[in-house]
């Protein structure tokens, strides 16, 4: 029974620790968001000129 409550003391030390950074995500996520944009411009452009 000690070793659970152990466990669960353990557990909560995590959940108190400092969350990681995010700044790279953050910027791959806007650079993936850039690159659709993007081309879905490009592809937009390309059939209102085919037209």
């Amino acid at each position: 029974m000690s070793s659970r409550k152990e466990d669960a003391q353990g557990s909560e030390i995590t959940k108190t620790d400092h969350e990681p950074s995010l700044n790279g995500t953050f910027a791959s996520v806007l650079l993936l968001g850039l690159f659709l944009v993007i081309s879905w411009v490009a592809v937009f452009i390309l059939f209102i000129s085919r037209q």
